[in-house]
């Protein structure tokens, strides 16, 4: 009889630990590729860095955007944000 209760133990800590770690992080993995695939040329973004700029082309797994100072090769994983529907939303 205890064998079955250390069994049943250890089978709930499984499902509270893909419940509440594994889960959350392949989901929020998904929303960040969709992200990455829904971007457009014309966007306006902000990488990981910081630094603000327009998407002007897109590659297989990076993206060229221009800044105020000119243009930068950056990887897809790197943008943070795209702040041209957000901009829409306010006006």
């Amino acid at each position: 009889m205890g064998n079955y209760t250390l069994y049943i133990q250890l089978g709930l800590m499984a499902v509270i630990v893909y419940l509440f770690m594994i889960r959350p992080q392949q989901k929020r993995a998904k929303n960040e590729k969709e992200f990455e695939s829904s971007l457009k040329v014309g966007d306006k973004i902000i990488t990981k860095s910081g630094f603000h700029g327009k998407v002007v082309e897109l590659g297989e797994t990076s993206v060229i955007i221009e800044t105020m100072s000119g243009k930068l090769k950056i990887e897809r994983s790197a943008i943070s944000l795209e702040m041209s529907s957000a901009l829409n939303k306010k006006a």
